[in-house]
């Protein structure tokens, strides 16, 4: 079984919207061989991020930054997985108030540091909330749990 470790904050009933639907993408009837692991940022450490053979991050845009939960996540795996990461796997998603571009800068900064490896675009979930955007999210995670159990990553 391959492991992928889905890491979201879920601060409103929207954003919850959007931790169900990438949870639903990654756990997928179709997708064969995938044990997804979805965790709050504070559930999550350097033992689960160690473990994952990809990762799906989530977060709010805040301040035009990440999330503080996101970034206390990061902050407690950086150098505790520095080097034991290289090549993972990685998509996130954005619900920005703003347009995202911080928050994309930050996340793309700190995943470059660890060596991740983007397979998708991010998705930038911004202006007035929208229900097709649990669409875009739980389709993110689809798309991630589907290259992981066919092997492409």
């Amino acid at each position: 079984m391959k492991r992928v470790l889905m890491v979201a904050n879920r601060p409103s009933p929207n954003t919850a919207r959007l931790w169900d639907a990438a949870a639903r993408g990654l756990k997928h009837p179709d997708l064969d061989g995938i044990d997804a692991i979805c965790l709050d940022p504070l559930d999550a450490g350097p033992d689960a991020l160690r473990n994952a053979d990809a990762i799906l991050i989530g977060t709010t845009e805040n301040f035009g930054y990440i999330s503080g939960l996101v970034k206390d996540f990061f902050e407690r795996v950086y150098y505790a997985c520095e080097g034991e990461t290289e090549g993972l796997p990685f998509v996130y998603y954005v619900r920005a108030g703003r347009d995202g571009t911080g928050t994309v800068r930050a996340i793309n900064g700190i995943a470059q540091g660890l060596g991740w490896r983007p397979v998708q675009a991010p998705v930038v979930l911004h202006g007035d909330w929208q229900d097709g955007f649990c669409e875009q999210v739980e389709e993110l995670a689809m798309t991630l749990g589907a290259g992981v159990s066919a092997g492409l990553y």
